[in-house]
């Protein structure tokens, strides 16, 4: 998958916003985009070195899919516990990404719901 077909595919899910936040903290070196859903990211990576796409997971699902993809390891610069990272170009095929993609959306936007009525 190529970095516009993953922007597109994040972009496709329903109520997804972008930006570009950590700019500002790259001094320019590097632009890492970043995907939202109700408020809070689901997916980032970086533009200028489209090798790896960073997701949210579900703890529980981590040692299996680490175990069985060589491609999907720790995460850029994201807290180990929930979140991956899969390397582009690999063992992991668009099918495969695309559902990785899925889950850290609907993880992401479930949680969110559950949070009490103007909580963060």
């Amino acid at each position: 998958m190529n970095i516009e077909e993953l922007r597109d595919y994040c972009l496709s899910l329903p109520d997804v916003t972008e930006a570009t936040p950590f700019e500002k903290f790259s001094k320019g070196r590097f632009t890492i985009l970043v995907f939202y859903v109700a408020g809070h990211m689901f997916c980032y990576f970086n533009i200028d070195d489209f090798r790896a796409v960073t997701l949210k997971c579900d703890p529980m699902m981590m040692v299996e899919l680490k175990e069985r993809y060589q491609a999907i390891g720790e995460p850029y610069n994201g807290d180990k516990r929930y979140w991956i990272s899969v390397e582009l170009n690999s063992d992991v095929d668009d099918d495969k990404l695309r559902e990785l993609v899925r889950n850290s959306y609907q993880l992401v936007k479930k949680k969110k719901r559950k949070l009490p009525h103007g909580g963060d």
